[in-house]
């Protein structure tokens, strides 16, 4: 245990939550609240802007272009800058995005507002995952998953705050604000909290990272790019369904409940060492057929119920698909965490930006057929992932 943190845990040692963790924890909501809002609110901004599905794309692309730009940037950043000091920076950072996303009038500047929102709001997620692995080592698969499960709550709650505001006169703008509020009483609580510093060790190894560690980051980016293209065009799906904008935004909310039962179930399972494997394949099962169902279906019932079941199925993909990566690039967890940001960056540029570009010219249920093949990739990564890992292993 020699030059561990204090707090951080060994394999086989109980699961401590200590202040950094309770603080990564209460961050990562906040970053939740903004994340699974902004594709409601794309919705809602669209019917006050009126601007095509291809224009929604781009607000996608906006926000995944600040997350390219963290996986570039984090390693360099996380080894010249204190946690603390990444943690509080962006958070500024994403709450200057989202004063101009929702103050800004106009397609310009509530698309730069996004862009600013992804820098920060990455960076941050990127930080917290640093310092939850910082301080669990070996433990850090149960860490993550810990905190997606307020971040799944978060899920539940913004669309549901969005929807509920849209229809008052304080309008849907409002509930951005209560992150960025929150994140200023994180900091009065604990500006002065020792953070874990960064191991020694991270990147002090030569040369590329494992192959399984791309793997894993190309696993994690991949649910990634399934789990945004559902959030940015879910709501335009129930639209096309027959509902209203704000019902369909309160609908959209089953998705993320099953987000929260996800990754509650995930939380139990990850308290028993060996099971992220076959919590990955039910993962993969049920994200394809929740997603079947809410495409395929015509019943506004089912639909909503194909939301949910692919909410559960998607819940734990991200977190467990992390948490691998970073177990396989031992020593170099920073490089790791920033890889799977770009990488993931990448692909929620590419594929809801395609999403929206072919249902201008299909419509929006024959563009999905994305989704399928996003799925199917994920299964692929993940099963060579395991493979270059059994290959490592046994050299």
């Amino acid at each position: 245990m020699a030059g561990r943190p204090p707090g951080s845990t060994a394999q086989g040692s109980s699961f401590v939550r200590d202040s950094p963790t309770v603080l990564s924890y209460a961050a990562l909501l906040c970053f939740a609240f903004w994340v699974y809002g902004y594709g409601p609110a794309l919705s809602l901004l669209r019917d006050d802007l009126r601007f095509s599905y291809t224009v929604l794309g781009a607000y996608t692309a906006a926000w995944s272009a600040g997350t390219v730009l963290t996986g570039l940037l984090f390693p360099t950043a996380a080894r010249l800058l204190p946690r603390a000091a990444l943690l509080w920076g962006s958070s500024i950072v994403a709450t200057a995005g989202l004063a101009l996303f929702v103050l800004g009038s106009g397609v310009g500047p509530t698309l730069a507002g996004g862009a600013v929102l992804g820098v920060g709001g990455t960076m941050l997620l990127t930080t917290i995952q640093a310092l939850l692995s910082d301080t669990h080592a070996e433990l850090r698969e149960r860490a993550l998953v810990e905190a997606n499960i307020g971040a799944a709550a978060c899920a539940v709650a913004a669309p549901l705050a969005l929807g509920a505001l849209a229809v008052t006169a304080v309008g849907w703008r409002a509930a951005f604000a209560f992150p960025a509020v929150a994140l200023a009483a994180l900091y009065l609580c604990f500006r002065r909290l020792p953070l874990p510093a960064a191991s020694p060790h991270h990147g002090a190894r030569p040369g590329p990272l494992p192959t399984a560690c791309w793997l894993y980051a190309g696993l994690a980016a991949a649910s990634m790019a399934v789990e945004f293209c559902l959030a940015y065009f879910g709501t335009e799906q129930l639209k096309d369904n027959g509902l209203a904008t704000s019902s369909a935004v309160l609908a959209m909310s089953s998705h993320y409940v099953g987000l929260l039962l996800g990754r509650i179930v995930g939380a139990v399972a990850t308290g028993r060492p060996g099971r992220s494997g076959e919590l990955l394949y039910a993962s993969l099962v049920a994200t394809a057929g929740g997603f079947a169902l809410f495409w395929l279906a015509s019943d506004t019932v089912a639909v909503t119920l194909g939301l949910f079941v692919a909410g559960l199925g998607i819940a734990n993909l991200y977190p467990l698909a992390v948490a691998l990566s970073l177990a396989a690039a031992p020593g170099r967890e920073d490089q790791a965490n920033s890889r799977s940001q770009l990488l993931g960056g990448l692909l929620v540029v590419a594929a809801p930006y395609a999403l929206g570009s072919l249902a201008d010219r299909v419509g929006l249920t024959r563009a999905y057929a994305i989704e399928p093949v996003l799925i199917a990739l994920c299964l692929i990564l993940l099963l060579a992932g395991n493979r270059a890992r059994r290959r490592s292993e046994a050299t």
